[in-house]
């Protein structure tokens, strides 16, 4: 989940709430794809954190101090990862890959011996997946960076990285290697530069729960509550 520190309190949006927001910003996005593969690519970017539940019974909610943990603190856990790819392998082949490939730009790099054998491995089977699907490489290339790039937008927007005075932040190169950037010229107004989407304007939301407690004695308790919030909706206008 991602956690935002509020006076008295935490905005909490879930993982899959991320997701929806970054697949509502693939919807948009400029693509010459076909129509199926289109789709695809929008059901990977919209569930790339579904294996995140928060309402779930043994999912890991709190830290150390008993506040609410971050997604930033959680290190590579591989049943998870092993989850995420088999349902994204009971859809298709090509969602798989885009999913494979998200979980090596999260870990490849990491410190841990095991999730970089992890990646190793993953990289064997995307050449299996890649004849399975008549996918080349480089498409999958480019329409990971797509995914990549939605992602980044969400984070940037859910974590409330949005500078004021119409500053600008970058969000990520994308397929294209253009350095794109986000600012708010007034209040839930968007603007992105160079503009990547086919729509001249449209309309972004997604839903958060603030809860007034630092801490908590438990997850038990956390999750009840969280269950019990009811949600905020947050609405963005992104125009050209």
């Amino acid at each position: 989940m991602i956690v935002n520190y509020k006076e008295s309190g935490w905005q909490i949006i879930s993982q899959r709430a991320h997701g929806l927001l970054a697949g509502q910003i693939c919807f948009h996005w400029k693509n010459d794809l076909p129509s199926e593969k289109w789709l695809e690519v929008i059901i990977a970017v919209t569930e790339h954190d579904d294996i995140f539940n928060e309402f779930e019974e043994g999912e890991i909610l709190l830290n150390e101090s008993h506040g609410p943990i971050n997604f930033k603190m959680r290190n590579f856990e591989q049943d998870k990862c092993d989850k995420l790819i088999n349902l994204a392998l009971t859809k298709s082949r090509y969602i798989g890959l885009l999913i494979s490939r998200h979980i090596q730009f999260l870990y490849e790099s990491s410190e841990d011996t095991l999730a970089k054998k992890y990646c190793k491995d993953l990289k064997k089977r995307d050449k299996i997946w890649l004849k399975e699907s008549a996918t080349s490489l480089e498409e999958i290339t480019r329409v990971y960076a797509i995914l990549e790039w939605c992602d980044a937008l969400s984070l940037l927007i859910c974590q409330q990285m949005i500078q004021p005075e119409n500053r600008k932040i970058e969000i990520s190169k994308g397929p294209d290697n253009l350095r794109y950037q986000l600012h708010a010229p007034s209040e839930n107004i968007l603007r992105v530069d160079p503009w990547p989407f086919t729509s001249e304007n449209f309309v972004l939301q997604h839903e958060s729960r603030y809860i007034p407690q630092l801490s908590f004695k438990n997850e038990k308790e956390f999750r009840k509550i969280l269950l019990e919030t009811t949600p905020e909706i947050h609405r963005y206008q992104v125009i050209k």
